[in-house]
């Protein structure tokens, strides 16, 4: 059996990477994965996968050709907020697969926001014609009850991502704060000073050394550069793009200051103490559903010893996931294997 999988693949953002990993990890062994990449060569290499151009008329149409299933690949794929042509593209292909026969798996999906009423009418349409629906939170679980359409709940399936030690990290000074920014409207200038002041000053207060753990190079590099000098000697620039190292990197470190999703995960899941600065609706269900201390960005403390203060105490007195709540959380994702057997 081939499976063709679809998601925001081969463009160099570590959490797409540890969905479309995950996944490649869960298929059965006698499925044979075909990935839709914005880097077919870089995805051949890194997961030994076929792969063509997800942009690429011809190759994606003979992919869909030859192929018995179709897999949207997890993540925020049909949402129309940080751009309109997301769930048209995912949609449309996922109705192509429909319409040509395939079975159609929508597979661990965060769904939404969803604006505008084309995109709604689209995505009610794609979801209600798939053979299986799994999402990774209960807000787009509620939004597909409301569409009458059957789907099982589960953890985000990077909880269950094997990860990988990463060689060196070990040799580094310790003990070991991992920080993840990313280019967003919300993280205006004025809020990166002021997140840089108070990083330099919590770095003074507990002597951690810091790493700068970009997950997109593209977005998150510039701000890493920009924050690294500031803290000279205490700080380093990591730039990892395997998504098992990506994980690895949180089983020495003590604690997780981030905006992205998947880094909030990872290192919630190999122990680690994690504060969220949230810039996305995504974001917040998961400290809701973690009871992971954090900001909107939108609410940021104007004053940075508000925010190294926070931090201070959260590093000296937070509470980490126990290892029963973890494994938990590994078992329940788990379920997304479990849904892509059957199928």
């Amino acid at each position: 059996m081939r499976a063709l999988l679809s998601g925001y693949y081969g463009k160099g953002n570590g959490g797409d990477e540890a969905l479309l990993a995950t996944l490649v990890q869960m298929l059965p062994p006698h499925v044979t994965p075909v990935v839709l990449s914005g880097n077919p060569e870089e995805t051949r290499h890194r997961y030994h996968v076929e792969s063509h151009n997800r942009m690429a008329v011809a190759p994606v149409l003979q992919a869909l050709r030859s192929s018995d299933i179709f897999i949207w690949g997890g993540g925020s794929l049909i949402q129309d907020v940080t751009s309109t042509m997301s769930p048209f593209y995912y949609g449309g292909l996922m109705v192509l697969a429909q319409k040509m026969g395939l079975k159609t798996v929508a597979w661990a999906q965060g769904i939404g926001p969803l604006l505008r009423p084309q995109t709604r009418w689209l995505a009610e349409y794609s979801f209600g014609h798939c053979n299986t629906v799994t999402v990774r939170d209960r807000t787009s679980a509620a939004l597909l009850a409301d569409w009458q359409i059957p789907c099982v709940v589960a953890p985000d399936p990077v909880w269950a991502l094997q990860s990988k030690p990463v060689p060196g990290l070990e040799d580094l000074p310790a003990p070991r704060v991992a920080v993840t920014l990313r280019n967003h409207p919300q993280l205006t200038e004025k809020r990166l000073a002021n997140l840089t002041r108070a990083l330099v000053e919590f770095q003074k207060a507990t002597q951690a050394f810091i790493l700068l753990l970009p997950f997109h190079k593209s977005e998150d590099l510039p701000i890493a550069t920009a924050i690294q000098p500031q803290l000279p000697d205490v700080s380093q620039i990591l730039l990892l793009e395997d998504p098992q190292l990506l994980k690895g990197v949180y089983q020495g470190v003590d604690m997780a200051i981030g905006m992205r999703l998947h880094s909030l995960i990872m290192a919630a899941a190999e122990g680690c103490r994690c504060f969220a600065l949230s810039y996305d609706p995504k974001v917040n269900r998961l400290m809701e559903e973690l009871d992971i201390p954090g900001w909107d960005l939108a609410t940021l403390p104007d004053d940075p010893n508000v925010i190294t203060r926070t931090w201070v105490q959260h590093y000296h007195n937070g509470i980490r996931l126990s290892s029963e709540q973890i494994q938990s959380l590994v078992d329940r994702a788990l379920i997304h294997r479990h849904i892509l057997t059957n199928v």
